[in-house]
């Protein structure tokens, strides 16, 4: 008779809960079960959102200050500018004709001018963080190791465009590269029987230089989801922690 009587008592109480969570909104259930992960140890989703967010201004400002430096670019093999390959050919002739420091001039100036560029990008990375939606951030959180910088890729490469055109179309006056560019090209088109090169030079540095941004972007975010040290607040290490955990268990 007992044991009916506490039966009959646990029913109840299961009943006036369902009952109870069929009057609360959806938003409010969704509090519920937050406030549930919190005891449970996870992080909430606005930690998350921050979490991510304070990763990626770190990672990209990280990125974008190390290549304003000078040989930011030139003294780094990974992202360094060369060369582009329609004109490849006209640097192996100058070199073998002994005019390989007019070909270095010419490289030294391109990357000089990225490096001018570089500057300019924080903002830009700042303003897309700013815009992420909650399905954004999880999707970077729990996506693959480079999610972020396809993210930054897919949203910034047209203002990152627009942005460093004109800085390094001004660089390159600035640098002496056009006169570099103008010397090499010059010389090689004096040899006969070659065919001339003509390259868009403002374009093909600006190219050049977001592409290594997006290589140092993706070190950084490699480096915060795979070295705890990386994660240098306890946010982070809560956050990522917690993406580490999600990926184990799916």
């Amino acid at each position: 008779m007992k044991v009916s009587l506490k039966i009959t008592k646990l029913s109840s109480l299961l009943l006036s809960f369902f009952l109870l969570s069929a009057c609360q909104s959806s938003a409010q259930i969704g509090k519920l079960l937050e406030k549930a992960g919190q005891v449970a140890g996870n992080p909430t989703t606005a930690e998350i959102s921050a979490g991510l967010k304070e990763a990626l201004e770190k990672g990209t400002g990280i990125s974008a200050d190390r290549l304003s430096l000078e040989n930011g670019y030139l003294g780094n093999l990974d992202v360094k500018i060369f060369f582009p390959e329609e004109a490849q050919q006209v640097e192996k002739t100058l070199r073998n004709i002994g005019l390989g420091s007019l070909c270095d001039q010419a490289i030294t100036s391109l990357n000089r001018a990225a490096e001018d560029a570089a500057k300019e990008a924080k903002p830009i990375f700042v303003d897309a963080i700013k815009q992420m939606s909650l399905q954004d951030v999880q999707g970077i959180l729990l996506g693959e190791k480079n999610a972020a910088t396809q993210y930054f890729s897919r949203t910034t490469s047209d203002a990152l465009t627009k942005k460093f055109s004109p800085v390094i179309d001004s660089s390159l006056q600035k640098v002496n590269a056009t006169k570099h560019w103008g010397d090499v090209m010059g010389q090689y088109n004096k040899i006969p029987l070659v065919k001339p090169v003509n390259t868009d030079l403002t374009a093909y540095v600006t190219q050049k230089a977001i592409d290594g941004l997006f290589v140092e972007i993706a070190k950084e975010e490699l480096k915060i989801r795979e070295q705890v040290g990386a994660r240098t607040s306890p946010l982070l290490q809560k956050v990522f922690g917690y993406a580490e955990k999600q990926k184990t268990q799916n």
